[in-house]
């Protein structure tokens, strides 16, 4: 052999050992995984990411599409090397057992033996948990690196989809706390702004609208591209005196679920539970030792159950800064919430990293021990589901059996006895064999209903949830009614049944108490939510089969508006019912285009734009996206008034407001221009030269307090912060901000407010009073108590003054997410006067939607939204959250209203 040959073998097993020579956390961020005071930021992250892929033959990288700020959003594919080289076999295997369609059983049974288990687990969701993105990266180093039996047999019979849940917190949280040299004085405290661009937090409530790009491109992983049969979200923190708390979880849980489900849900979380115990772990809390639940359907665990997946929760505690583990009492007594209670004592990061790793490998261990059965019974789920969708079936749910307990009592002369009872079948009979009371066959989204636009939007929410469905491919008629070319229809004999009734049906939370009589128990998150309810889609619903010319559209095939040319007009008409109105409105108005409202007749509210070259081609780009339906008009519109842009502030705090930052979101989507201000920016003066309209979220202005406000209570002290922050600091106070905010108004200028923003009514002594009230024995007026009045997040029916151009475009009647929001009592006197007007009020005693509303007959003739004049100016009080992250999309008309000067004369 010649030196080159031999020179070029060396540098090729050079090479080859280098490709294999894996690289460990420790030799690439210079720390062990779990140190005290120390993290990994995202940049790093991503670069180890990039090493094991490149070192492992068992490691996979993809980038799963861009974050927020324009990050690549990365998953890991980590399994044996053979199975990586068929990811499309086993892929094409999970997806079909998921849907079920066309398999017969035995059918299923071979695929299940052929397939792989599919298993998600993911971390950093929330930034600041940083334990989630730390324990991803030493599970992606063990199951990359190790040899033993255990992780061989993993690897063999699983894939396992590793994703990074939010890069770009995971980038500023870590930053911040390592910015500190001294490692004693990091904090996660005090972060400048949300760890998520818009939704911070609530990134983990956005999964059945999916407005986030990074919940989009988590969905297409989950519903579209691989359908895990298992998904297992880290999160934090245990509840005191506890390490983790995880599955099982506490009652209630959806009814639409299979029960195959939750007992697999049992099944798993028993695994992890059993391997702690084993492996001399104390703290595992589970059922009613914790306050998680099953009911909620946005979050990124909890969504996977109407998936028929099993989702999998832990909330661990410990961090980068060593802590504690309280004394808590009662939990050192071993019972079926926590079988073996951990003592009190120091706690250190690297402790929850090891608990970690023990529960994912308890829950691979499981996957790769029961592949075969978790691949079957996905199927036998989704078959479930297709056979209630395809017959009769009546849904077991409170108000049933609250009916069938009436039906009885009526026949006993209205006496009801306490407690359980046995009642005679009959009875059962005829409520649950009452063709009314059927569960829905499907649903047609008529394509000529006013906004069809956010029909489309919810639609394509649907779509992104790997729900099937189809589109009318010309005129049909169904029970008397002409359904037009292009309506959406969703049938429920699909494999995800549960997750279409839980959009288009209203969740009927049970009433929960602590005890009879007793105070309720919160649910976890909201209790109602029918999207199709909160954004306003008109549709009818069917209890027998129906067909018709029905297109199925591919899963995961987003829909558009069809694209229609625009004739040249003297003038053009949009509807003031479509929420895209105010997109085209807001390009006009910036390209310096002439814009009126019509405020009489037939047609009051709708948008009139005078025919030019100009205005006619920004509408004709709107036709198709965002969608626009904008009508030609020969004749120009009389009583008429101008609009103009105004300048928007919206309200934000130091570390970010949620709510804002969904405004935020709005804004930008609808092309509304708006400023973020400060409590500093608004104690300094001077708003009217500055600002048109103010927008005050939930929690921005505080409620009437006789004690002095320390104002930025809870802000960081100015110099510990970088300068840049240091102008967003405060509070709203009542002694400084609230007296600029009414000389803002009597300027002339509007005010939005809405929740609990609406104390500002009470801070400007405004004729209005609690509605949620009761007299007391002192003859003082007191806030009714929870055991008589509850309603927490939930969807409710109000009555809309849509004469009104702050309701303009809104119907008679409207949806809106209602959470223990604020209701008035305003005088008749005081109305007639003129000052101040209703907007929403409750018009009956039962006004609940979806959801649960214990006393609800006390909002009977509450008004929870009115405008009020304030010298040359108004503020519009909004009790419901009318931009409930993002979601509700029947009352944004409600806030753009009120966006525009010359609409509110």
């Amino acid at each position: 052999m010649n030196m080159r040959k031999l020179s070029f073998l060396l540098i090729s097993l050079f090479l080859i050992s280098n490709l294999f020579a894996q690289v460990s956390p420790k030799e690439h961020f210079g720390f062990t995984i779990g140190d005290d005071y120390q993290l990994a930021n995202f940049t790093q992250t991503e670069e180890y990411f990039k090493k094991l892929a490149a070192s492992s033959d068992r490691v996979k990288l993809l980038g799963i599409g861009k974050t927020e700020e324009g990050r690549t959003h990365p998953m890991m594919i980590i399994s044996s090397p053979e199975n990586l080289k068929k990811l499309d076999y086993y892929k094409e295997i999970s997806q079909k057992l998921a849907r079920v369609e066309g398999l017969s059983e035995q059918e299923a049974r071979d695929l299940a033996e052929k397939g792989k288990a599919i298993v998600w687990i993911d971390g950093g969701l929330h930034s600041t948990e940083t334990l989630g993105i730390h324990q991803l990266i030493e599970t992606a180093w063990n199951l990359a690196s190790r040899k033993d039996p255990e992780t061989l047999r993993i690897l063999e019979n699983t894939i396992i989809l590793m994703t990074h849940a939010n890069p770009d917190g995971h980038e500023l949280v870590s930053d911040w706390y390592m910015r500190e040299k001294t490692p004693e004085k990091r904090s996660l405290q005090h972060l400048p702004r949300l760890y998520e661009k818009y939704a911070g937090h609530d990134n983990n409530r956005d999964f059945f609208m999916m407005n986030l790009k990074e919940t989009q491109n988590i969905s297409n992983q989950l519903f579209i591209e691989w359908l895990p049969q298992i998904m297992y979200n880290h999160h934090q923190r245990g509840p005191e005196g506890s390490v983790v708390a995880g599955a099982p979880y506490r009652d209630p849980f959806n009814y639409v679920f299979d029960p195959i489900l939750m007992t697999s849900l049992d099944a798993v979380g028993a695994a992890m539970n059993s391997r702690l115990n084993t492996e001399n772990k104390p703290g595992y809390t589970q059922k009613n030792g914790s306050v998680f639940s099953t009911w909620y359907n946005g979050g990124l665990r909890t969504i996977t159950y109407f998936h028929n997946m099993v989702g999998l929760l832990t909330e661990t505690i410990g961090g980068p800064t060593p802590s504690e583990i309280t004394l808590v009492p009662e939990r050192l007594i071993p019972n079926a919430g926590t079988t073996f209670p951990v003592t009190p004592q120091k706690w250190h990061f690297r402790q929850s990293i090891d608990y970690s790793i023990s529960m994912n490998y308890a829950v691979l261990n499981y996957a790769q021990r029961h592949r075969d059965e978790l691949l079957y019974n996905i199927y036998l789920m989704g078959k479930n589901s297709i056979e209630k969708g395809s017959k009769d079936t009546w849904g077991l749910s409170p108000n049933k059996i609250e009916a069938i307990k009436d039906a009885h009592q009526k026949d006993l002369g209205g006496t009801r006895t306490s407690g359980k009872q046995t009642i005679p079948t009959k009875y059962f009979d005829q409520v649950m064999h009452d063709p009314a009371k059927r569960d829905a066959r499907g649903y047609i989204i008529p394509a000529g209903q006013a906004d069809f636009q956010t029909a489309t939007k919810f639609v394509n929410a649907l779509i992104r949830s790997g729900i099937l469905v189809h589109k009318a491919s010309e005129d049909f008629i169904l029970n008397d009614k002409k359904y037009p070319k292009g309506s959406f229809i969703v049938k429920t004999n699909q494999a995800f049944r549960p997750h279409v009734l839980d959009m288009f049906e209203p969740q009927d939370h049970p009433n929960d108490f602590q005890y009879e009589g007793g105070p309720p128990i919160a649910p976890y998150d909201a209790a109602g939510w029918t999207l199709a309810y909160l954004m306003n889609v008109e549709f009818d619903r069917f209890q027998e089969d129906f067909n018709g010319p029905f297109q199925r559209i591919p899963y995961g095939e987003l829909q558009s508006t069809e694209e229609r040319a625009i004739a040249s007009e003297k003038g053009y008409l949009i509807n003031a019912e479509a929420n895209n109105a105010f997109t085209a409105v807001n390009e006009l108005l910036q390209a310096k285009e002439n814009i009126f409202r019509i405020s009489e007749g037939e047609n009051k509210g709708d948008f009139f734009i005078p025919g030019s070259t100009k205005a006619r081609k920004i509408l004709q780009d709107m036709v198709s996206n965002p969608g626009l339906e904008v009508r030609g008009t020969s004749q120009i519109p009389k009583n008429t008034i101008k609009l103009s842009e105004l300048r928007i502030a919206l309200w934000d705090t130091y570390g970010g407001s949620m709510s804002s930052g969904w405004v935020r979101l709005l804004m930008e989507q609808y092309r509304f221009k708006a400023k973020l201000i400060y409590p500093q920016d608004i104690d300094a003066g001077n708003l009217h030269s500055k600002y048109d309209v103010i927008i005050f979220v939930p929690g921005a202005i505080p409620a009437i307090s006789t004690r002095t406000p320390s104002a930025g209570m809870s802000d960081p002290k100015p110099e510990t912060i970088p300068a840049e922050f240091r102008a967003q600091l405060g509070r709203i106070s009542q002694d400084k901000s609230i007296p600029e905010l009414k000389k803002f108004m009597e300027q002339g200028g509007k005010i939005v407010t809405i929740g609990s923003s609406t104390n500002l009514a009470y801070h400007l002594d405004l004729p209005v009073r609690n509605a949620i009230v009761e007299m007391g024995k002192d003859g003082q007026e007191r806030r009714l108590p929870a055991e008589k009045y509850y309603v927490p997040g939930s969807v409710l029916s109000v009555s809309v003054d849509n004469d009104l151009a702050s309701a303009w475009g809104m119907p008679k009647k409207a949806d809106v997410y209602f959470n223990n929001s604020p209701v008035f009592r305003i005088s008749t006197d005081d109305i007639l006067k003129g000052d101040i007007k209703p907007i929403l009020w409750f018009s009956t005693s039962a006004p609940l939607r979806s959801g649960w509303a214990w006393g609800q007959a006390y909002l009977r003739d509450g008004i929870t939204a009115f405008e009020a004049k304030v010298g040359k100016g108004k503020l519009y009080a909004f009790g419901p959250e009318i931009t409930f992250r993002a979601q509700t999309h029947g009352t944004f008309k409600l806030l753009f209203n009120q966006l525009y000067s010359g609409a509110e004369k």
